[in-house]
Parts: structure tokens; sequence; C-alpha cells
């Protein structure tokens, strides 16, 4: 399975269109909308058997970093497919409220992400969908929990254990922790 695969399981294709046309700087869909369809894909569920809570649509502009314009930019989209659960976080605002130094593009928020199979991410261009998974999509594919980094450990649990994740994927498995290197 690839990210590609992922991507047409989930049934992205409009969304993400729909994304592309807002013209948003450095604009993905990620974390669940991926994860969630892949997790089932390889846990032999049928598609849609855990949808995500949310569609994550994350993008970045600095100039442009506060909850209005978020919420101005998930109107739009809600506008556009009215039954879809859109969430939109500018990522140039999300470091201070994620304990980390400040982010320099979309790829280096993700790259911060709680854990690494839900930092994976996708997107529309005029080559077709792109694709992106900064830790790699070892993780993703092989059921495993683990944390980005040392620092997201306890960030990573708490999700895990609020979302229900190994209940709703039994073949789930958390890494062992190092506190040293993740």
């Amino acid at each position: 399975m690839t990210l590609g695969d992922i991507v047409d399981r989930a049934g992205l294709a409009a969304a993400l269109g729909s994304l592309a046309s807002l013209g948003l700087p450095d604009a993905w869909i990620g974390a669940g909308a991926l994860r969630n369809p892949a997790w089932d894909a390889l846990s032999g569920f049928a598609p849609g058997s855990n949808p995500p809570e949310d569609i994550d649509v994350v993008w970045f502009d600095p100039a442009r970093a506060t909850p209005e314009a978020d919420a101005a930019i998930e109107a739009r989209l809600h506008a556009l497919h009215p039954g879809l659960p859109w969430s939109v976080h500018n990522q140039a605002r999300m470091a201070a409220r994620n304990g980390d130094a400040p982010y320099v593009s979309t790829l280096d928020a993700i790259a911060h992400w709680p854990e690494t199979a839900t930092a994976i991410a996708a997107r529309w261009t005029a080559n077709g969908v792109e694709t992106i998974a900064p830790p790699g999509t070892a993780d993703l594919l092989g059921l495993i929990l683990r944390p980005t980094s040392p620092s997201k450990v306890a960030a990573m649990a708490a999700r895990a254990a609020a979302k229900g994740w190994t209940r709703r994927w039994p073949r789930l498995t958390m890494a062992p922790i190092n506190r040293s290197h993740p």
C-alpha cells in the first residue's frame, strides 16, 4: 500500500480539488483523513469503517495566522462540501500551542505532530496528487504507534487513549518508548 493508494481509498479527490481551488499557500489535507483509511485497509475493514472525526486542512501563511482566517476558510469549504467535517488550521500559528519552536512550513509542522502514523498529508497539484510523510510510512503501514519525538510521548498516549485507537484497530501496537529517541 502506498500513500497514493491511501488517498484513493479515503475518497478525498473532491475534497482535495476543493481545497486546491482556494489557492491557499502550502495547503494540505492530512492526519486522520489518511491514517484512518490506511489502518482500516490494513486491518481488513471495509472502507469507511472508521471515518475520521474531521478532515484536517493545514496550510501555512504567517500573514494570516489568526483563528478568524481559519474560520473563514472553513466556511468556504463548508459551502463547497456542506456534509464534510472540515477543520482548518494555519500551521504558522500552531507551534506555540503545541509547545514547539516556530514552524517554517506545513511540512515542518507535520513533522512535529504527535505520532508518526498521523504525520501524513496530501494535496492536489497540476500534476495530480502529491503526498508527504516526513517520518516516512513504515509506522503507518506497520500499524505502529510511535511518537515523532520524545517530547510528544504524553500527547501521543493521550490522543491514542481518547480516540480509542487500539479498540478501533486491535492490531495496532505501541512502539517501545525510548525517552531519548523516538
